[in-house]
């Protein structure tokens, strides 16, 4: 089984379409919110990651950032660990 991703977005953000596309490009399933009108989650999000950006992804209940962390993890051959639930990044 495959690990629990979410990813928060808002309207129109160049970063975000990219996430979600990286995703999609890897098949994997995901939860999309959006908070682009979402106060209380942008709110809740700043609080869970000390980031007021967004996406912000959370993979298995985890933060693990933007776009360019994923990216990241990506280029290392690390989210495909994440993503399946095999692995924990530090």
């Amino acid at each position: 089984m495959g690990a629990t991703v979410k990813v928060y977005t808002t309207l129109g953000c160049g970063y975000c379409t990219a996430a979600l596309a990286l995703l999609k490009k890897k098949q994997v399933e995901f939860e999309h919110i959006d908070c682009t009108s979402d106060r209380k989650t942008r709110d809740w999000l700043l609080k869970a990651t000390g980031r007021s950006s967004v996406p912000q992804i959370f993979i298995d209940g985890k933060a693990v950032g933007g776009y360019d962390d994923i990216n990241a993890l990506d280029r290392r051959g690390d989210l495909d660990r994440l993503l399946a639930g095999s692995a924990n990044i530090a």
